[in-house]
């Protein structure tokens, strides 16, 4: 798992393109993923409380290049871009509401 401003597993820090409406949210899942359905609550329930969010969630069978590119090891992972694209948070496992409205807070700052 990464801290804020750590690289991915790539050795780089992992960018995407800056959001200008708020915070992103990357939700890596896989179709018989049952902790991925808890993940999807828990990120529902954030989204709910900071309507900023955009969550883009991508199937890893879908999206094995993208998957790649983040060293995505398992499902559910969650990652948090800053409002620049650089990586605030990943979360493999289900994540809690408090730690992911303290990475969007921070994103937010």
């Amino acid at each position: 798992m990464n801290s804020p401003g750590q690289s991915t597993g790539a050795g780089r820090p992992a960018r995407r393109p800056a959001y200008a409406g708020g915070v992103r949210l990357e939700l890596f899942t896989s179709a018989f993923c049952d902790p991925c359905h808890r993940a999807r609550e828990v990120i529902a329930e954030a989204q709910r409380l900071v309507p900023a969010l955009q969550v883009d969630e991508r199937d890893v069978a879908a999206h094995q290049e993208r998957a790649a590119e983040l060293g995505i090891r398992s499902t559910p992972t969650t990652i948090i871009y800053d409002r620049s694209g650089g990586e605030l948070l990943r979360a493999e496992g289900v994540p809690t509401l408090p730690r992911l409205l303290t990475a969007l807070a921070q994103a937010l700052d």
